[in-house]
C-alpha cells in the first residue's frame, strides 16, 4: 500500500507524522520511507538512515546540429514549454525550462536534434533499521523537482507500505508525489491559515481521485473550524495531536514522535489502520 502525507503548507506538522507513521507501520509490515520534498528534504535528520547508494539524476534534453539544422520551425512549434527558440539560421536551447517530453528530436524533419543530458540533483538510497530509506537533493538553482521526485519513487523496493512524505503545497511536486497513492493523509492544523491551505489540499487530493482523511496537528489551538469543514465534506478525522511544547522540544533534537513518546505508538498504529481501512 502506498501512502502519501501531503499539507496545504509548510509547517504543520507534515514529516514528524509520516515518520512516526512509517515507524508504527513496522509493526504490520515491510516499510519503505520516501522523502520526496527534494528541494528541502529533512526526514533523514528523524529516522538517520544509513546512505549505502547515491547516484545522478538526469533528464533528456536537446543537443541542436547547426550545420543539418534548416531553421524549419517544427521544434519550435512542438515545444510547449519555450525551451527552444527559433533564429533566422538556427534554434537556440534553454536547457533550464526543457522538461525531457522528446517531441523536439522525435518530429524534427532532418534528424538534427539528438537528446543529450543534464543533471538535476541526486536521489541517495539506503536503511533506517530494516526500513528502506529514499530521497532526492534537487540541484541548487534548478527549477523543476518532479523529475528527481519520479526517479526517487522508482528507488522503492517492493514492501508491505510505502510512506511518501510529500513537499508542501498543492502544486506539481505534490502532484506527482501523490499520484498512485492508494490514501492520502493531511496534516493540517486547527487555525484560519491552515483552514485555507487544507482547503486547497483536499481539492487536489479529489482531482486525482485520491481518499483522504486528516491528521490535526497542534490540536487545542486556533478554532474548531477546520473540524466543522471536515464533518462538512465527509472527510474523516484520523487523529489529533496536541499542542504540547515537548512534542516540538523532541522535534528540534531530531526525536521521531513515537520514540520520544512510547504513548503515541499506539495511536499512530491505528492511523496506519484507518488508513488501510479508507482505501478500501
Amino acid at each position: 500500500m502506498n501512502i502519501a502525507v501531503a499539507s496545504g503548507k509548510g509547517g504543520t506538522g507534515k514529516t514528524t507524522v509520516a515518520t512516526s507513521l512509517a515507524l508504527a507501520l513496522q509493526s504490520s509490515g515491510t516499510v519503505e520511507f520516501l522523502d520526496c520534498d527534494v528541494e528541502e528534504p529533512n526526514s533523514h535528520l528523524f529516522l538517520k538512515p544509513v546512505i549505502d547508494v547515491r547516484e545522478a539524476v538526469t533528464i533528456a534534453v536537446p543537443v541542436v546540429d547547426d550545420d543539418a539544422c534548416t531553421a524549419c520551425g517544427t521544434c519550435v512549434e512542438a515545444c510547449e514549454f519555450n525551451a527552444i527558440g527559433g533564429l533566422k539560421d538556427g534554434v537556440l536551447v534553454f536547457p533550464e525550462l526543457c522538461h525531457g517530453c522528446t517531441a523536439c528530436w522525435v518530429l524534427c524533419p532532418e534528424s538534427a536534434i539528438t537528446p543529450g543530458a543534464r543533471e538535476v540533483g541526486v536521489a541517495e538510497s539506503g536503511w533506517s533499521g530494516a526500513m528502506g530509506f529514499h530521497h532526492g537533493w534537487l540541484r541548487i538553482g534548478e527549477a523543476m523537482s518532479p523529475p528527481l521526485i519520479r526517479a526517487v519513487k522508482q528507488r522503492a523496493r517492493p514492501a508491505d507500505f510505502t510512506v511518501l512524505d510529500a513537499p508542501p503545497g498543492t502544486s506539481c511536486p505534490v502532484v506527482e508525489t501523490v499520484r498512485g497513492a492508494d490514501a492520502v493523509v493531511l496534516v493540517t492544523e486547527p487555525t484560519p491559515f491552515g483552514l485555507n491551505d487544507l482547503e486547497l489540499a483536499v481539492d487536489m487530493a479529489a482531482a486525482l481521485g485520491r481518499p483522504a482523511g486528516l491528521v490535526i496537528n497542534r490540536a487545542g489551538i486556533g478554532d474548531d473550524q477546520v473540524h466543522t469543514f471536515a464533518q462538512a465534506h465527509g472527510i474523516p478525522i484520523l487523529l489529533e495531536i496536541p499542542f504540547d511544547r515537548r512534542i516540538a522540544e523532541a522535534y528540534s533534537r531530531g526525536e521521531p514522535l513515537v520514540t520520544a513518546f512510547p504513548e503515541f505508538r499506539s495511536p499512530f498504529e491505528a492511523l496506519g489502520q484507518a488508513v488501510q481501512d479508507m482505501s478500501k
